[in-house]
């Protein structure tokens, strides 16, 4: 026998509707909403009264409408009525944001931070954390809750590091975090929360492999829009499949893996890499034949993956703020060219998120579930 719905749960689910139509679509009137979701004038009119008095939503200025001399209100969500905090740990620096419930940075800061597997350290960065949740003056039942990015395999539950090889940390667990700050907190890996902030970024993305290419590679399989995580947790590790057995050694203890082959390091070597890309738009002949070298390379390993996942690819990571689109046509040509099949179609794409992709994913988590839950207020 299906269950009935009662009025209590019309009443809020029309109120989630109201509210997030408005939160997609800034300064709508109410006569918008009530066409466009199909909802009565007096339902929507009670619902924009206790929504403003909550201060999930402000007038913002008036819009002409087809009666004379009159103008329609228009409401606007108030996007950081809720805050998502997130840290994004690197061997050497701590990357901290807050994002608003539109997914927007609010604000962003750096710290040069050496990495170490220590109490002390993680004592630090939650007294970094806890500095910058003050510097922005909000109440604490505004925040959410904080996403710790790692480089480095997470569980389930995203409460330990599991297999963290970069930044020795295999075993550590969000237990200090959770004791210190007092609000939420689990652990995300770093390529996963890429993928998630590219999802946020193209609403109409449903199957892809996402690359993260920085001074290390990473990926996440996308399918149905949500992040494939495996059995083992490990799926989409490509950057430890061996191209060349005889190859460079990689951390992970292999040689001549993905990550030896197609990373920033193994692309730029000693040089920054943003010097290295001037002189790559220079025409600079070494640093010209190295990037075509390195295209050629990274054609390869994508058309190998294509093979058993045959779907868009992504271009993420710090990369991505470099590539330009003739990176991305010559690079579809030479990975069409090692094609079996002979395919004529584009499949690889460059992120439309390439900067901050990893703080912002690792707090999108909490913002989700905020919009998310049954009853929003």
């Amino acid at each position: 026998m299906a269950r009935s719905i009662t009025p209590n749960q019309i009443r809020r689910n029309n109120r989630n509707l109201i509210y997030l139509y408005i939160l997609k679509h800034p300064g709508v009137s109410q006569q918008d909403i009530s066409y466009e979701l199909r909802l009565s004038r007096p339902t929507v009119t009670a619902n924009l009264t206790e929504l403003e008095e909550t201060g999930m939503i402000i007038p913002s200025g008036q819009i002409d409408t087809e009666l004379v001399g009159r103008k329609a209100t228009a409401y606007s969500a108030v996007a950081d009525y809720r805050v998502s905090i997130a840290a994004d740990i690197h061997s050497s620096v701590v990357k901290l944001i807050a994002v608003n419930l539109k997914g927007e940075n609010i604000k962003r800061v750096v710290h040069s931070l050496p990495y170490k597997n220590s109490a002390e350290y993680q004592l630090f960065v939650c007294s970094l954390i806890k500095e910058f949740i003050s510097s922005l003056s909000y109440p604490p039942s505004r925040i959410l809750g904080v996403g710790i990015a790692m480089p480095g395999l997470v569980s389930p539950d995203g409460t330990s590091i599991t297999y963290g090889k970069i930044l020795d940390c295999t075993g550590l667990t969000i237990d200090l975090f959770k004791r210190e700050l007092p609000y939420p907190c689990r652990f995300f890996h770093d390529s996963e929360s890429a993928a998630t902030s590219e999802l946020w970024a193209s609403p109409q993305l449903i199957d892809a492999l996402y690359l993260q290419i920085g001074i290390h590679v990473g990926a996440a399989m996308i399918k149905d829009k949500k992040i494939v995580i495996g059995k083992h947790g490990h799926n989409a590790t490509i950057e430890h499949i061996t191209i060349e057995e005889n190859g460079k050694p990689c951390y992970c203890g292999q040689r001549g893996c993905v990550d030896t082959i197609i990373s920033l390091e193994a692309l730029t070597a000693d040089t920054p890499v943003e010097t290295f890309f001037e002189r790559v738009r220079l025409g600079e002949k070494a640093e010209k034949k190295r990037f075509d070298s390195y295209l050629r390379d990274l054609a390869k390993v994508i058309s190998r993956l294509h093979l058993f996942y045959d779907k868009d690819f992504i271009i993420g990571g710090e990369i991505a703020s470099y590539l330009e689109e003739q990176d991305i046509t010559k690079l579809n040509a030479l990975a069409l060219a090692l094609s079996p099949f002979h395919d004529a179609v584009p499949y690889i794409f460059l992120s439309k998120m390439p900067k901050h992709n990893v703080t912002i994913g690792a707090a999108l988590p909490y913002i989700q579930e905020f919009l998310t839950q049954e009853e929003i207020i």
